[in-house]
């Protein structure tokens, strides 16, 4: 009877670790959904700075949720003295050393502060999400959890996610060597319960300012009789939206094309036109900081990709792009835009 109870205790402790094993693979995942839920809806403001390519720019978020209803601004405090206010779906874009608003349509689920990795099922063939440890970050308890790619095709992250608030108090985005491409780190961040009106009228004066209202740059149904389309992707990269958009400026439509991983996202711009000197367009690949643009011409058309993932990522959608008469099922849902809007 003794060996009995025994072997009882052991296979009771074997469960319990077994479960305790599980539900520790699943903290990591667990943070990462605290963490998009704060961003989404809690108010927050605060100071950060913003790194990459070897330029630092300080930056103030302000976020409220109020009746269900999004505001933001984002306010460069050095440098060109640029804002972004958001309400709604309707993006304003102050850019004083260019005299100019751009008013455009963002996705309502979009956030300035960027888009941070949420992990799915679909997510676990191709990155690996772990803890590293605990940690002290603005005199608060944090968690470290690290995104890691399983190949070359995309970038990883590591979050400093705050244990109270679940805010991200500083992230990274690294290469496939683990070196830090972009960072964001809180100087100072706070969560109140209410955040005033006036905390969202731009500091600038706009007098003598030119407007750009782009209310065509919607996502709308891309209609042509001819689609465009990719024969070929990445591992793991799926079409998720195409519209047809017009871009500040322009008057001609483009055809708009993204295509996401779950994490990571391409865009792809195809011009509508076929150009008669395509031949004497030079093609060739850029990249700025954690962003990396390729463009080229395809049957004519002037096709450009960016988005922040390797370059080679971006030239693999790109010199996959074809016309396609009858498109292939879109992958539900859409992905937000890239984080901290880059000047127009």
């Amino acid at each position: 009877m003794p060996n009995r109870r025994a072997s009882d205790h052991l296979g009771w402790l074997a469960l319990a670790l077994a479960i305790a094993g599980v539900a520790y693979a699943d903290e990591p995942q667990k943070w990462l959904a605290r963490m998009n839920e704060a961003l989404t809806h809690r108010n927050y403001e605060g100071v950060f700075s913003h790194v990459q390519a070897g330029r630092v720019e300080t930056l103030r978020i302000i976020h409220r949720v109020q009746g269900g209803a999004v505001t933001e601004r984002l306010v460069s405090l050095d440098g060109s003295g640029r804002e972004f206010i958001r309400s709604g779906s309707e993006l304003a874009c102050y850019l004083p050393d260019q005299h100019t608003v751009v008013v455009e349509q963002r996705p309502a689920a979009s956030l300035l502060l960027g888009s941070l990795p949420a992990f799915d099922a679909a997510s676990a063939d191709f990155y690996e999400v772990s803890t590293l440890e605990r940690t002290r970050v603005l005199g608060r308890n944090a968690q470290l959890i690290a995104v890691t790619p399983k190949d070359e095709y995309r970038y990883g992250y590591r979050l400093w996610i705050d244990e109270s608030t679940a805010m991200p108090l500083k992230t990274q985005l690294c290469d496939g060597q683990g070196q830090v491409i972009e960072q964001v780190s809180f100087a100072s961040l706070n969560t109140p319960a209410h955040i005033p009106d006036s905390a969202f009228k731009p500091d600038l004066s706009t007098e003598g300012f030119r407007w750009l209202r782009n209310e065509s740059s919607a996502t709308r149904s891309f209609r042509a009789p001819v689609m465009w389309s990719a024969l070929k992707l990445p591992p793991g990269f799926r079409l998720s939206a195409r519209a047809a958009q017009v871009l500040p400026g322009s008057s001609d439509p483009v055809a708009h094309l993204v295509f996401t991983d779950g994490l990571a996202s391409v865009s792809v711009f195809v011009g509508s036109q076929a150009r008669p000197d395509a031949q004497h367009i030079i093609t060739g690949s850029t990249q700025v900081g954690p962003s990396s643009a390729f463009f080229t011409v395809i049957e004519g058309h002037e096709v450009t990709g960016v988005g922040e993932v390797p370059p080679q990522t971006v030239r693999f959608i790109v010199n996959s792009v074809t016309e396609q008469s009858a498109p292939p099922a879109l992958s539900p849902g859409a992905l937000a835009p890239s984080a901290l809007p880059a000047s127009h």
